[in-house]
């Protein structure tokens, strides 16, 4: 299906490596041109070798906040302008309430929450006034069933939440969609380093099978397409049914 954004640009947080690289390459895929960013130049050259299509690389650490505004900054500079902005941003380390200390409390909130509002604040005016634009955060099934191993993660993703929410019902009369996509477990470097195997990751899935990142990309890029011009302010569980609640 063609999702009709052919020729769009996208910005893409920490886009080197794990879902964040999986959007990056399913956008391209759809012909827009995209520009990562990520820590470390390295990684971001083989990330950007794994895109096929129009991809820019720009070295940013969304941990602290004050670089969110200047990745979108340099984007603009190298594409042009902004259509779509995909936040994103590693995790905090696992913790329960025992043993988290409460300076790692103001560390997620700083890279999974205020980050990622720094993020729409510096793209979404450029998108209100062409008309036109989308935003997909990459959160978590967290924000819906918080996970009790990574509560720092939780709270602030659930925070970021309610800002993608409120901001949607705001912008969404000039054409601008905000949305979220709230993964499960997917193997990625992230999870392999907290569960010890694949097949130990599956075991608590309904779907028995753990996500992959080319198939969430896939779904960021249906949000941030034309025809879901009429979905804003909603999360798009992509968990395997691993979230159990009624209400999602």
């Amino acid at each position: 299906m063609d999702l009709g954004i052919n020729g769009r640009t996208a910005a893409v947080a920490a886009g080197s490596a794990g879902l964040g690289l999986g959007a990056a390459k399913a956008l391209a895929k759809e012909g827009v041109r995209v520009a990562i960013c990520g820590r470390d130049k390295t990684r971001l050259a083989d990330a950007a070798s794994q895109i096929d299509g129009d991809v820019v690389t720009i070295v940013s650490d969304m941990s602290d906040p004050q670089n969110a505004s200047s990745f979108i900054q340099a984007a603009t500079e190298q594409l042009g302008a902004i259509d779509i902005l995909v936040t994103n941003a590693g995790g905090p380390p696992p913790g329960t309430f025992a043993n988290t200390d409460i300076n790692n409390y103001q560390q997620a909130f700083d890279m999974n929450c205020k980050a990622m509002i720094e993020l729409c604040r510096a793209a979404i005016p450029s998108m209100r006034e062409r008309g036109w634009g989308r935003v997909c955060a990459i959160t978590s099934v967290g924000v819906k069933q918080p996970i009790d191993f990574l509560i720092a993660s939780s709270v602030a993703r659930a925070g970021l939440t309610s800002f993608l929410k409120i901001t949607a019902r705001e912008v969404a009369a000039d054409g601008v969609t905000v949305n979220s996509a709230q993964p499960g477990t997917h193997w990625t470097d992230r999870v392999a380093k907290i569960v010890p195997d694949r097949e130990s990751a599956a075991k608590n899935i309904p779907a028995q099978i753990t996500g992959s990142s080319d198939d969430f990309g896939a779904a960021v890029a249906f949000l941030c397409s034309e025809q879901a011009k009429f979905i804003t302010g909603t999360g798009l569980l992509v968990d395997g049914g691993q979230a159990s609640g009624l209400l999602d």
